[in-house]
């Protein structure tokens, strides 16, 4: 089945935001804190924090099945994939319509502790160790060409 990557509407953003708790609960709680749960949620609980990024889709026979999101400059906030559809390149195909938005090709993202190694193929290098922010674990990186 053919998957359609593209950004997503306003309508979409909760279905987007279900699949990244979703994912998040299975990956990234069991590394984090109560603190850093309690701090993700909190995140996608917040209509400011949420309505100032752009989100990207990867939707498989009408279901969101994998999300990007961007906020200003040009920062990666949310990035997940559905764990039934890991290893398709669904991923790489979000983050590669995603640049195709932005003329300066930086960006930027804090790496939860399990996706530093997706990052690292995608290209991205670490600009420092692991930090611990209100319980959230993550990597600072950066993607230049």
């Amino acid at each position: 089945m053919d998957i359609e990557i593209r950004m997503l509407e306003n309508n979409e953003i909760p279905e987007a935001l279900s699949v990244v708790w979703e994912v998040f609960c299975q990956f990234e709680a069991p590394e984090y804190s109560q603190e850093g749960i309690e701090e993700f949620r909190r995140a996608i609980d917040n209509p400011e924090f949420i309505g100032a990024m752009k989100f990207y889709g990867a939707i498989e026979n009408g279901q969101i099945v994998g999300v990007l999101a961007m906020r200003a400059p040009q920062h990666i906030s949310f990035f997940f994939v559905k764990a039934d559809r890991h290893g398709r390149g669904i991923g790489k195909k979000l983050f590669n319509r995603m640049r195709q938005d932005y003329e300066l090709q930086e960006f930027t993202v804090n790496s939860s502790p399990y996706a530093v190694d997706i990052y690292k193929r995608l290209g991205f290098i670490p600009t420092d160790t692991e930090k611990i922010t209100n319980g959230i674990r993550y990597t600072p990186m950066v993607f230049r060409v």
